[in-house]
């Protein structure tokens, strides 16, 4: 049962109340910075895609040079173990992660001979069904595979996304609409975008600059299902100011209607709404 604490933290073999060190200062990870991790969420007592969680941090670890060493099978039963410790109606972000822990003769390579692997489980609250956000542009782009882990959901791409957040901030916004290396909509500073008009859904097409997230790939699925034709294809900032609902797709938070990018405003619309009952219908029978 939980004990009060809002992180549990699995390390070194075993599960321990709170957010304990897992680091050292040479390790790898920690001043070159191969760290990946992943995001999963329980909520009611479930978690869904758990499975697609786990199985993308080893994903995320070998696109990053870095060996994984925990199976999806195990890293699934070890986060049922640990959430555990929580009431069923406590809302977990759940983080799986791996680090190099040595590198190569040229320090910079990571080693395949040790990895280090936690997972941490933190209370965080899902946010309020009325909560909104606006958009602004932002002049940082995401990049490509060229010059960019984006194969990986790797801790050394976020400064990118810090900056654009820092910047539209500035301006009075919640969150920004970013570009791609060609001048295209790719998602925003934390999630995936989609936008309605006259019915239909549109989103940016998985080109490589972004990862196409498993939530997104959720809600594409509920929305076909549903007989709602969704458009995986390239967006302009033009098509945004032109939609006539524009919604956030994430898995902190699952769907956040979008009221504004920038001087375009937005009403909270049916589609964006019916995303949201489909995917907590949806979530209502997962694992």
């Amino acid at each position: 049962m939980a004990t009060g604490t809002d992180i549990y933290t699995y390390f070194d073999g075993s599960w321990h109340a709170g957010d304990v060190p897992i680091m050292r200062a040479a390790d790898h990870g920690s001043w070159l910075g191969t760290t990946v991790f992943d995001g999963a969420r329980y909520v009611h007592g479930r978690a869904p895609d758990l499975d697609l969680h786990c199985a993308r941090v080893n994903r995320s670890a070998e696109a990053l040079m870095i060996t994984p060493t925990v199976s999806t099978e195990d890293m699934i039963a070890l986060t049922w173990e640990g959430l555990a410790h929580y009431p069923k109606d406590t809302a977990v972000y759940i983080r799986p992660m791996y680090w190099a822990i040595h590198g190569d003769a040229t320090a910079i390579v990571p080693s395949a001979e040790a990895t280090g692997f936690a997972i941490c489980l933190e209370a965080i609250p899902f946010a309020k069904d009325s909560a909104t956000t606006t958009l602004g542009q932002t002049r940082f782009r995401r990049p490509v595979i060229e010059s960019a882990v984006v194969n990986a959901k790797a801790g050394c791409l976020y400064p990118n996304n810090a900056r654009m957040l820092a910047e539209v901030r500035q301006n009075g916004f919640g969150n920004a609409l970013v570009a791609d290396a060609m001048g295209n909509v790719a998602e925003t500073a934390t999630a995936n975008v989609f936008m309605v008009k006259d019915g239909e859904v549109f989103t940016p097409i998985a080109n490589g600059t972004f990862l196409a997230g498993i939530t997104r790939a959720r809600h594409i699925k509920n929305l076909r299902a549903d007989g709602v034709a969704v458009h995986e294809t390239v967006l302009s900032f033009d098509d945004f100011r032109s939609a006539d609902e524009v919604f956030l797709s994430g898995n902190m938070s699952k769907v956040t209607p979008v009221t504004a990018f920038e001087d375009r405003q937005y009403q909270v619309g049916p589609v964006t709404r019916r995303v949201r009952d489909m995917y907590w219908d949806w979530a209502a029978s997962a694992p």
